[in-house]
């Protein structure tokens, strides 16, 4: 089921054909810094991911290894992207909350779960990976 989504101004607005059945949890404190709480993202292949309105679009590359979309007049996280080298690179980890319809998704994972802060949790299980495992699995080096 393709999905659409945007900022809060409609400035960027974008569309993903795959189908979403899940979304992650980041804990680090880009992440937290970035969304103002936990980022809930969408991994999303970048031949499944479309720009459909991209005017207000800002890119900051914010480590060696990714870089962040955000709207420029409104100020909403619309996504990351891994520019990495290696099987991830150009996916895109779109938030959740930018999307129009989240129906139907779940979450499944969190990472950088050694920093998360104490004052919260989620419910349930979920996959966990430490901050020493996600940055093996996406920096460079």
């Amino acid at each position: 089921m393709a999905r659409t989504g945007s900022c809060i101004c409609g400035g960027v607005r974008y569309s993903i054909a795959a189908d979403l059945r899940h979304t992650g949890a980041c804990h680090c404190g880009m992440c937290r810094k970035w969304s103002g709480g936990v980022y809930l993202g969408i991994e999303v292949a970048a031949k499944d991911f479309e720009l459909q309105a991209k005017d207000s679009l800002s890119i900051y590359a914010s480590s060696p290894w990714a870089e962040r979309g955000f709207c420029n007049t409104c100020g909403s996280s619309i996504f990351y992207r891994v520019t990495a080298e290696g099987p991830h690179q150009g996916t895109f980890h779109v938030g959740l909350g930018t999307l129009d319809d989240p129906g139907g998704i779940t979450l499944t994972e969190e990472i950088f779960i050694d920093i998360k802060p104490q004052g919260y949790a989620f419910a349930g299980d979920t996959a966990k990976m430490t901050e020493a495992e996600v940055m093996a699995m996406f920096a460079p080096g």
